[in-house]
């Protein structure tokens, strides 16, 4: 239930609207001066505030509203004033309040009032909690030297124009890094559009990025924007780079020059403004030589190039992550936070990461779903967590097959870490088939990703 405070030194007027807000189901409560208005405010939480300008001895009502705003009260607060000019409503707006009534008050107009407000408050508190919870989870966690050259370069680049081509290992955050760009520049009140070019079709690709008109091919059975056109003004972030086939390289590269495309099927020139990022977890140069990436791309694309360490290379900052993973995925599940014992940190610091971040993200989350103690030692943590290549481990199985399906597991487990999960992704790295992949996990009891 919302609760509503009437601030007004008439006390009829308190009890009338107290009677026909109780009676919309508002809980009420009201206050004769500023001062108490301030008072009460402190203790208690109210959604709207109905707060008379002119109040009698004391503090008058726009003085107690600029008071609310400095004391950080967020309530949607209402005026009301039997003397109304233009002047006091542009001054309580420009103090914060969110509408401005006058009297004699109707009943009806101020019940509709309230409600507005109350409906926008909650509405914009809404908001600001998923923008915190996204800010929760796209934070670069870490302290380590790496990342604080790293936070510091992307404060020197965010606030311009140029493209930025971050590498990294899979699993290292470069989306992260991409997001931390565009939340510090100059578009980020708009969107951050992204595309990732390895999981879609090939021959969707283009048609993701440029859009197309009806009819254009088999199945386009109305318009479609593109990416390109949906950043206009924001900015694009281009995922796996690497994988883009030929063809859309070269659209790609006019695209960059020009700043303009035509959709799949259409003759018409778009025109956009947006700025690209690109990340790749390939040596590009290496694909350059093969001949499977153009080096004039490449170099549109590298204008500011970024290097995302991987997670062996700031082991330091393994307990930062995994208290943040902790916190995190304990509040998902609703469950306390564990208690990470010493021994099972340094048993997660002396882990290599083959999937970095990623991996580790996913280990935390299996210890908070999967493990029933409330202080996780070194022996609660999965295996694959505590191996550290010790060649002597691998004697411990009684057989040739325990010890080749033990390192077969071992070895899937890591390669879907990099891959987040997709299993065509990681048989394709692999070297074998995506349904033979699918049966050794079958029989390895290994659960794909859902």
């Amino acid at each position: 239930m919302s609760s509503v405070l009437i601030v007004d030194d008439e006390p009829s007027i308190r009890e009338t609207l107290r009677g026909v807000l109780e009676d919309e189901g508002f809980d009420v409560a009201d206050a004769a001066t500023g001062e108490a208005c301030l008072e009460v405010s402190r203790k208690e939480h109210f959604a709207c505030i109905l707060l008379d300008i002119w109040l009698g001895d004391g503090i008058d009502g726009l003085e107690t509203l600029q008071k609310l705003r400095e004391e950080g009260n967020d309530a949607a607060v209402v005026m009301i004033s039997g003397h109304g000019n233009i002047e006091t409503a542009v001054r309580s707006t420009k103090l914060g309040a969110f509408d401005f009534i006058e009297k004699p008050l109707s009943l009806d107009r101020t019940i509709v009032t309230v409600k507005n407000a109350v409906r926008q408050r909650e509405l914009e508190r809404t908001n600001q909690q998923l923008q915190q919870d996204l800010a929760d989870e796209y934070v670069m966690v870490g302290e380590s030297v790496a990342m604080r050259a790293l936070r510091k370069q992307i404060s020197i680049v965010a606030p311009s124009d140029g493209r930025v081509l971050i590498s990294g290992e899979s699993g290292t955050g470069k989306e992260l890094v991409a997001r931390a760009i565009h939340s510090q520049s100059k578009r980020r009140a708009a969107p951050f559009v992204e595309i990732n070019s390895a999981a879609i079709p090939e021959d969707l690709v283009e048609s993701e990025l440029f859009g197309h008109v009806k009819g254009a091919f088999s199945g386009a059975l109305a318009n479609k924007k593109g990416k390109f056109e949906i950043a206009d003004g924001a900015t694009l972030f281009l995922d796996e780079i690497g994988d883009m086939s030929p063809r859309v390289q070269a659209k790609m590269l006019r695209v960059l020059e020009e700043q303009r495309f035509e959709p799949v099927g259409s003759n018409t020139a778009i025109k956009v403004d947006v700025r690209v990022i690109s990340a790749t977890n390939k040596r590009l140069d290496w694909l350059i030589d093969n001949g499977n990436f153009r080096a004039d791309l490449f170099y549109r694309l590298n204008v500011i190039p970024f290097q995302v360490p991987p997670l062996r290379e700031r082991s330091e900052d393994i307990p930062l992550l995994v208290e943040h993973f902790n916190r995190r995925f304990s509040a998902d599940y609703g469950r306390p936070a564990k208690t990470f014992a010493e021994d099972s940190i340094e048993a997660l610091k002396k882990y290599t990461w083959p999937g970095n971040v990623r991996e580790l993200r996913n280990t935390v989350e299996r210890v908070i779903i999967m493990t029933a103690k409330q202080k996780i030692a070194a022996a609660d943590l999965p295996s694959f967590g505590t191996a550290n290549e010790a060649p002597a481990a691998s004697f411990r199985f009684p057989s040739f097959k325990a010890a080749t399906d033990a390192y077969q597991r071992e070895f899937i487990l890591h390669k879907l870490a990099e891959h987040d999960g997709n299993v065509s992704k990681a048989a394709e790295e692999m070297g074998v088939d995506r349904s033979h992949l699918y049966r050794r996990m079958r029989n390895l009891g290994i659960q794909p990703k859902s």
